[in-house]
């Protein structure tokens, strides 16, 4: 077994970060490292901590996780944002996808689906319910056209099928015989050339123009 994935919890509620920690500490491969209980303190632990996955609420005073998540993008930093919340508006969960969390899942999610849901997003995978991909769809719907895929080499849209299928960089790599490190040159080409954020983005944008892996 390798190293245990390191988890951060940022939460506003006491009671909850102690029932994901109880959940969690009988993984043998996920180790929670810290947590938080506010959306700045979450930021500055997760610069601190260099956590692999963060469990990260939406409604928190203060700063909020949509917010928290934006300024770890901004900062660079390379942990998996994890939602876990309450609420299941798709206005709530769509925005937080938007700015590049990972997936979600509810607070009431299984244990044994929790540890699974933080090893999908470790791993490079997007959890995305189909009740939000069809929101996100129809709000990015005409924002990157179909005349930007063709600017895409025929090994970059294999990548970009593969990454629709929700396979992580290493899965594509050994799907295509590439080394990881030419597999995260064409993933930042294929973002770049069709003007998108993130893989999130990305794979949303596959199902739309029907590209598959």
């Amino acid at each position: 077994m390798g190293e245990p994935i390191k988890v951060l919890l940022v939460d506003d509620h006491q009671v909850v970060r102690r029932g994901l920690r109880t959940f969690l500490e009988v993984q043998d491969d996920i180790v929670v490292v810290g947590e938080a209980a506010d959306g700045v303190e979450g930021v500055a632990r997760a610069e601190e901590l260099r956590p692999d996955v963060v469990l990260m609420d939406i409604k928190m005073p203060g700063v909020d996780g949509i917010d928290a998540l934006r300024r770890l993008r901004e900062l660079d930093n390379p942990a998996r944002v994890l939602i876990v919340t309450s609420f299941t508006e798709q206005r709530t969960v769509v925005p937080a996808l938007r700015a590049g969390a990972a997936g979600y899942v509810y607070k009431d999610v299984d244990p044994d689906a929790l540890a699974g849901a933080i090893r999908s997003v470790h791993a490079g995978h997007i959890l995305l319910q189909p009740e939000v991909a069809g929101a996100l769809l129809s709000q990015e719907e005409g924002t990157t056209g179909q005349g930007r895929g063709n600017s895409l080499t025929e090994r970059e849209r294999e990548v970009l099928g593969l990454i629709a299928d929700g396979r992580s960089n290493r899965e594509i790599a050994r799907a295509l015989v590439l080394s990881e490190k030419t597999v995260k040159t064409h993933v930042s080409n294929i973002l770049m050339k069709l003007d998108l954020a993130d893989r999130t983005q990305a794979a949303l944008w596959a199902v739309r123009h029907g590209v598959s892996g």
